[in-house]
């Protein structure tokens, strides 16, 4: 199971996909709002979605844990 990290302080400002679905390498999954800019994370590698582990406006730190991939 691979973790997906926030790469940055931010707020959660939009959440793109559910657990159980499918996502490719390169995928925005999430999107994360710091200082009026929008910063989309995306998958490592092709998986399916295990687990979403934020809420939309919640605020995470720097290598926080954003969702799990299996």
């Amino acid at each position: 199971m691979a973790e997906i990290k926030s790469n940055m302080a931010g707020s959660v400002w939009k959440i793109l996909v559910e657990p159980g679905e499918q996502v490719t390498e390169g995928q925005d999954i999430i999107i994360l709002e710091s200082m009026k800019m929008e910063i989309p994370i995306a998958s490592e590698q092709d998986g399916t979605i295990a687990e979403i582990k934020v809420n939309e406006g919640d605020f995470v730190n720097d290598g926080d844990v954003l969702a799990t991939i299996e």
